[in-house]
């Protein structure tokens, strides 16, 4: 799903012409849901067997299921579904399962909690600059995500993809008419924020967070790559902004 689709506004010369941001777990909490659901999951199977592989069984089941579900909590309950069934030989309830989806629409319902600094940054940022939200997953949840969030206008456009890869990234920028050497990419997955954007040219910030999804775990880029910043946290993207456009070349 795409928004407001038009050509970005020209900034000042050196500037950045669009700004792009992850959402889950680089604006809002979101990965914490999953090992919740997940420690409830392995609590319920317990009465049936005593397997400490199930975190093992569910990832493959996950990247399994990928092509066929996506990603997202919907994804995420099927295979947590398909999961306890393989693993408890089909002898689990209909009650479990039922406890299971309840736990999938407890993940749904949860309230959009803001990292720090999130609201202050965005404010500033979007004073004179293009933002873009780029959050790939269930398009439905990912809606209710943004606008649970109160973040939403902040930003020019909002993009909901299926995956962020190279491709996925080369779409929109030529959908906005924007060069990649004039896009910025932040968010806290190497695999999914960083990589695929700096192989594109263009300028990438990782911004790690504490509980981070092993599928979107990769090899970072060298330290001294082009294009490629860290970064503790949101408040401090600010200034790194404003010193890359100190750096950058004056447009003719």
């Amino acid at each position: 799903m795409a928004t407001q689709a038009d050509t970005p506004r020209a900034g000042p010369s050196g500037a950045i012409d669009l700004i792009a941001l992850d959402g889950d777990d680089t604006l809002w909490h979101n990965e914490r849901l999953y090992v919740r659901a997940q420690s409830r999951l392995k609590t319920l199977l317990s009465a049936y067997l005593a397997d400490d592989q199930m975190d093992e069984r569910l990832y493959e089941t996950e990247m399994r299921n990928l092509e066929h579900f996506g990603y997202g909590i919907k994804a995420f309950a099927l295979s947590m579904i398909e999961t306890a069934i393989e693993l408890t030989d089909g002898r689990i309830t209909a009650r479990d399962i039922a406890s299971i989806i309840g736990n999938a629409k407890e993940m749904m319902l949860a309230d959009v909690e803001l990292l720090d600094h999130v609201d202050e940054a965005l404010s500033l940022l979007a004073a004179d600059h293009a933002l873009m939200l780029i959050t790939k997953g269930d398009l439905l949840d990912q809606e209710r995500k943004v606008a649970r969030s109160g973040l939403a206008a902040h930003f020019r456009y909002i993009e909901i993809v299926s995956d962020k890869g190279r491709e996925n990234y080369n779409t929109i920028l030529q959908r906005h008419a924007v060069a990649a050497a004039d896009f910025l990419m932040v968010g806290n997955s190497l695999r999914s924020d960083i990589l695929p954007v700096l192989e594109l040219g263009g300028t990438a910030v990782y911004v790690p967070q504490g509980l981070t999804w092993v599928h979107e775990s990769a090899g970072g880029p060298p330290a001294f790559q082009a294009g490629f910043h860290q970064l503790e946290h949101l408040g401090q993207l600010p200034a790194l902004i404003a010193r890359l456009e100190e750096q950058r070349p004056a447009s003719g």
